[in-house]
C-alpha cells in the first residue's frame, strides 16, 4: 500500500492507494505546530484491510517527524488514538 500526502495552503490529506482504490484522511492546519484530523474516508472495497489504521499511523509518524501535535476531530482517528496510548506524545 502506498500512502502519499497532498497539501494546500490550509491543510491537506493523506491518500492510501490499494488495488487501484483510494482512501483518505484529511486535515487542516491550525498552526505551524498543530493539525486537526477531521475526516477519514475508506471505500467499502477496502474495509477490513487495515487501510484506515495505516493512514492513522502515517499521520502520527508525520507529526513526530514534523514536530507538531494532532487534534482528533475525526471519530475514526479519535477511536484509534484511544486504543494507542503510545500516540499520546502527538495526540492532544
Amino acid at each position: 500500500m502506498e500512502i502519499t500526502e497532498e497539501t494546500g495552503p490550509s491543510g491537506g490529506r493523506y491518500v492510501a492507494r490499494l488495488d487501484g482504490v483510494e482512501a483518505e484522511m484529511t486535515y487542516s492546519r491550525a498552526s505551524p505546530e498543530m493539525i486537526i484530523i477531521d475526516h477519514t474516508g475508506v471505500p467499502d472495497s477496502l474495509r477490513g484491510k487495515g487501510v484506515g489504521q495505516a493512514l492513522a499511523l502515517h499521520a502520527v509518524e508525520a507529526a513526530r517527524v514534523g514536530g507538531w501535535k494532532i487534534i482528533p476531530l475525526c471519530p475514526f482517528f479519535k477511536a484509534q488514538a484511544r486504543r494507542h496510548q503510545d500516540w499520546r506524545d502527538v495526540v492532544v
